[in-house]
């Protein structure tokens, strides 16, 4: 169901609650705008701090994946010490 705003002074326009909640956009974030066939497409956008940026790189994801993966299927060691991960390091 369409929602109506009207443009102010400055071309400036309030998203309506509803909108706003099911995008799950609060007051400060930002909202990237792009023209697709005469219509204006909202998509809601995080800021990274820069020294987390690494995080969301694509070869860091994969490594988050495959990590998931062998912690899912129990390819993970418990150690109770930094010695014992150690002898354990030594043996491969």
């Amino acid at each position: 169901m369409p929602t109506y705003s009207k443009v102010t002074r400055h071309g400036q326009i309030t998203l309506p609650a509803l909108v706003r909640k099911s995008l799950g956009i609060e007051e400060g974030d930002l909202v990237e705008i792009e023209v697709i066939d005469e219509k204006a497409m909202l998509v809601p956008k995080r800021l990274i701090d820069k020294s987390q940026a690494y995080f969301w790189t694509k070869k860091w994801q994969e490594g988050e994946k495959e990590a998931d993966e062998d912690i899912k299927a129990g390819r993970v060691k418990v150690f109770d010490s930094a010695e014992e991960l150690t002898r354990d390091l030594k043996q491969v």
